[in-house]
């Protein structure tokens, strides 16, 4: 499960960065707005995706709220999600 969860927030991060860095500038500095709309239904589907895994995850291995709350604070911040899943790649280094 655990590697489902990394996978999922890892493909999620790339999605967010790529609406953030890619779609928004198009938008705004081209004045097309189709790949905001596109990436921003894709990401959405993932992160709530993301979301569900995360309450599966955090039931089987029994995670506290705090850690909870950081993964999703973790979320919505560029970059964190790659710092996370560094650490808990280093937490359960071979499920």
């Amino acid at each position: 499960m655990i590697n489902l969860y990394r996978k999922t927030a890892i493909i999620e991060g790339i999605s967010y960065l790529i609406l953030l860095f890619i779609a928004m500038p198009i938008k705004y500095i081209l004045d097309i707005s189709e790949p905001v709309k596109y990436f921003g239904w894709i990401h959405g589907i993932l992160f709530l995706f993301y979301m569900a895994i995360l309450i599966i995850t955090s039931l089987k291995y029994r995670w506290s709220i705090k850690r909870i709350i950081i993964y999703i604070v973790g979320s919505v911040l560029p970059f964190v999600p790659f710092i996370l899943d560094k650490n808990l790649k280093k937490e359960y280094p071979t499920t």
